[in-house]
């Protein structure tokens, strides 16, 4: 007989997750060819008067290699579509990203 895991449990899974921020990922694009280089800013929308923490990807790979470290769905259109926009038009958004504080911290998106 299978039976539902006692409020308690429940309740302690539930305490334990971290607040989340949303915001999103501003990406520009400096450069062109093997030398572009990419600024990538996470824009908390909670806190409009912090200034994001940039960090640099030298080139297309590292930029994707960060993304994934990050979590971005590739899968996702508007992430394509945001990918696209920074080859052709130099920079974009990728929208409804959420992190912890730690989150931020740790991915270097934000000070300690």
């Amino acid at each position: 007989m299978s039976s539902l895991p006692s409020t308690s449990v429940m309740d302690a899974g539930y305490l334990q997750e971290k607040p989340r921020t949303r915001g999103f990922l501003h990406i520009v694009r400096h450069g062109l060819g093997p030398g572009t280089m990419y600024v990538v800013t996470y824009h908390r929308l909670d806190h409009k008067s912090s200034r994001p923490d940039p960090i640099l990807a030298e080139g297309a790979e590292p930029l994707i290699e960060l993304l994934e470290e990050l979590g971005v769905d590739f899968r996702l259109g508007e992430v394509r579509g945001a990918l696209e926009d920074i080859l052709r038009l130099g920079s974009a958004n990728i929208p409804d990203l959420w992190f912890s504080e730690e989150e931020t911290v740790r991915q270097g998106l934000a000070d300690s």
